[in-house]
């Protein structure tokens, strides 16, 4: 039987912790504040680095020597740069791509 107080002594704990991580750079780093360097750096620096490593992610299975020969992940990757390029907006570049993605595995290249 799953004791009850257990888990909401748990689910306290991982609600708590999870909003201590958000709030943590708000307490360190208060408006009016000046940041390091280092850290202002690493803003400008870390979206660009995360991105190529998601990419890099992405493409690291694909098969050229077999069927669909990495087909559905590249024209997803174009389609993720255009409506970027075109709309200018991150989660509708990512969900549109996934959801392309999605569509040329199941239904296009079976």
């Amino acid at each position: 039987m799953i004791d009850v107080k257990y888990s909401i002594i748990q689910i306290a704990l991982m609600a708590g912790l999870t909003a201590l991580i958000r709030f943590s750079p708000f307490m360190l780093f208060p408006e009016g504040r000046k940041r390091p360097a280092f850290i202002t750096y690493l803003g400008k620096v870390l979206p660009y680095a995360i991105i190529g490593m998601l990419v890099i992610y992405c493409f690291k299975d694909i098969s050229f020597a077999s069927y669909p020969h990495g087909l559905p992940a590249i024209i997803a990757g174009v389609a993720v740069v255009l409506l970027h390029v075109w709309k200018g907006n991150t989660l509708l570049s990512v969900f549109g791509g996934t959801a392309f993605y999605m569509i040329l595995i199941n239904f296009i290249f079976k």
